[in-house]
C-alpha cells in the first residue's frame, strides 16, 4: 500500500506497539497445530498493545473447523470473515477471541457444501414455538412430569418446576420430596409422592436435579426411562448412565450434561471437555444415540443422526454461570417435549430462550429470575425484536 513500510518477522512486535490498528492475517482457515515461535511473539504483542485488533477471516492460532487453541492466539477485538462463518468463530474456546463478527459475502453460497453448524435466530425460534390453540387443553399443551430435588437439594424442584411452567407446560406433574417447597411457590403444581409410574399420565419427562445419588434416585431414574414418552436427564440422573439403555428406548431422550458430566460420560478429562467443545457433544450424541445440549460459555446442540449439523446457541450470557440455572433449562426444555417438539428442537429453543430471558433480566441474576423472566424473552422472540 502507498506508504506502506516492510518489516520483518523480528520486527514485527516492536511496529505493533507503535501500531493504531493490528490486522492480523498470521495465519489462514488452513491453519493447524497452534503458531509458530515467531507468530507467538505477534500474538503476544498484539495483546499487549492499545492498538484495535482486527482479524482477517479469524485469529491466528485458532482452529477454524472445531474452535480449538492450541498454545498462544491472537485475541481480536473484530473479526470480518469472507463467504460463510467458520464453526470456529462460533464455538469456544475461539469463539472467545473472535471479538466482534463481521460476515462478508464474497458469492460462495452455490458452491458451499452442508453446514457443519447451524444457529438459529429469532425467527427460526419463532417458527418453532408452539402456538395454543382455542381448543387447547392442558394436556394438548404438554404435559410434564419432573422428577427432581431431594432433601439436601429441595431448591432444585422449585427451579425445574418453575421452568417447565414458564416454558408453555398445560400442566406439571412433581415427583419427589421437595413437594412442600414446590407447591408454595407454585400451587398449581400436581405433586405426587409415589414414584414415577404412579404419577399419572405425562407426554414428557425431566428427571435428576438435584437428586442426589441415592439408590431410591437411581431407581426412580431407570423407572423413567422405561416410560415410552420422551425423556431429559440432567445433573444426578447423568451419573452412571447405561449408554446401552439410552440407546434402547425408543422414545427419544435428551441429555443435558455441563462440561464435567459430559466428561465422567465419556472418560475424558474436563479440560479435553472444554477444549474440544464440538467434538465432545458429537461423540456422546453417538455413544448414547440421544440429543446432547452440551451447557457452557457457549452451549451446543447435537444429534444422534450422522451429517445433522451441531447448532450453537447464540444467547448465552455469562450471567447464566449461577446455581440453579441448569435446573431451570431443564424444566424448560422439557416443557417443550411435552409440547411435541422434535427433541433437537426441544433442546435449540429451551436454550435461545434460557439465554435471552438471562439477557432481558440482566444482571446480577438468580436462576429464578431467569425462569421469571422466560416468558418475556417468548414475547420477544414473538414479536421479532432482537
Amino acid at each position: 500500500a502507498a506508504g506502506g513500510r516492510t518489516v520483518t518477522p523480528a520486527d514485527g512486535p516492536a511496529a505493533i506497539t507503535r501500531a493504531r490498528l493490528v490486522l492480523d492475517g498470521i495465519t489462514g482457515i488452513g491453519g493447524k497445530g497452534g503458531l509458530r515461535p515467531a507468530g507467538v511473539s505477534l500474538a503476544e504483542a498484539a495483546r499487549e498493545a492499545p492498538a484495535a485488533v482486527v482479524a482477517v477471516d479469524l485469529p491466528s492460532g485458532v482452529d477454524a473447523g472445531t474452535g480449538e487453541v492450541h498454545g498462544a492466539a491472537v485475541h481480536a477485538d473484530a473479526t470480518v470473515t469472507f463467504g460463510t462463518y467458520k464453526p470456529g468463530l462460533l464455538i469456544d474456546p475461539a469463539a472467545e477471541l473472535a471479538g466482534a463478527l463481521r460476515l462478508v459475502d464474497i458469492g460462495l453460497a452455490p458452491f458451499l457444501g452442508a453446514p457443519e453448524i447451524e444457529a438459529l435466530q429469532h425467527a427460526d425460534v419463532a417458527a418453532l414455538l408452539p402456538d395454543p390453540g382455542g381448543e387447547s387443553d392442558k394436556y394438548s399443551r404438554g404435559l410434564v412430569g419432573v422428577v427432581a430435588g431431594s432433601d439436601r437439594y429441595p431448591g432444585a424442584a422449585v427451579l425445574a418446576v418453575s421452568g417447565a411452567l414458564r416454558g408453555g407446560a398445560g400442566a406439571v406433574r412433581y415427583v419427589g420430596s421437595g413437594g412442600a417447597a414446590v407447591l408454595a411457590r407454585h400451587p398449581e403444581t400436581l405433586v405426587s409422592t409415589g414414584s414415577p409410574h404412579e404419577a399419572g399420565r405425562v407426554q414428557a419427562w425431566v428427571v435428576g436435579p438435584g437428586l442426589g445419588d441415592t439408590p431410591d434416585a437411581r431407581r426412580a431414574v431407570g423407572e423413567v426411562l422405561d416410560s415410552q414418552v420422551p425423556v431429559l436427564v440432567d445433573a444426578d440422573g447423568l451419573r452412571g448412565l447405561d449408554a446401552d439403555r439410552v440407546r434402547a428406548r425408543r422414545a427419544p431422550t435428551v441429555l443435558t450434561p455441563h462440561a464435567g458430566e459430559a466428561a465422567a460420560l465419556l472418560g475424558w478429562a474436563r479440560a479435553d471437555v472444554e477444549a474440544r467443545r464440538l467434538e465432545a457433544v458429537r461423540s456422546l450424541a453417538a455413544r448414547f444415540g440421544a440429543t446432547v445440549l452440551l451447557k457452557g460459555s457457549t452451549t451446543l446442540v447435537a444429534d444422534p443422526a450422522p451429517g445433522t449439523p451441531v447448532r450453537v446457541n447464540p444467547t448465552g450470557t455469562a450471567w447464566l454461570a449461577t446455581a440453579g440455572s441448569g435446573d431451570v433449562l431443564s424444566g424448560l426444555t422439557g416443557s417443550l417435549l411435552a409440547a411435541r417438539l422434535d427433541p433437537r428442537d426441544a433442546a435449540s429453543v429451551g436454550a435461545y430462550l434460557h439465554g435471552l430471558a438471562a439477557r432481558l433480566a440482566q444482571g446480577p441474576l438468580a436462576a429464578l429470575d431467569v425462569a421469571d423472566t422466560v416468558p418475556a424473552a417468548w414475547r420477544n422472540v414473538r414479536s421479532g425484536a432482537s
